[in-house]
């Protein structure tokens, strides 16, 4: 069954419409949006790692140590993710803060 593409335009501009909030506040959304992220990204903390090690111990030791880190955190990531994903309507954390440093896998590129 194919679904018209008007229904996808509706759709994505309602969930837009709902999703806009103050800068500086997390909602329950931003938590399961965190949640899915964690979950099917996880993978993206071994590049992450390794350039964050890599600038801040230089390539020689950034690279291996960041992919050993890397591994690690990709399975936190995921099981946050998870955690994140099945509690997104309860404020735990106070307030739907993230739990992981940086929010989302791929800010370590930014």
């Amino acid at each position: 069954m194919k679904i018209p593409r008007q229904y996808f335009i509706v759709f994505f501009t309602v969930f837009m419409m709902f999703s806009v909030q103050n800068a500086n506040a997390y909602s329950a959304a931003d938590k399961s949006l965190r949640g899915l992220a964690g979950m099917t990204t996880g993978v993206l903390e071994i590049p992450g790692n390794m350039v964050k090690e890599s600038q801040a111990q230089g390539p020689a030791i950034g690279i291996p140590m960041g992919f050993a880190m890397g591994l690690g955190m990709m399975v936190t990531r995921t099981m946050v993710g998870v955690y994140e994903f099945l509690s997104a309507p309860f404020p735990l954390p106070a307030g739907f803060r993230p739990i992981l440093k940086p929010e989302y896998p791929w800010d370590y590129f930014k």
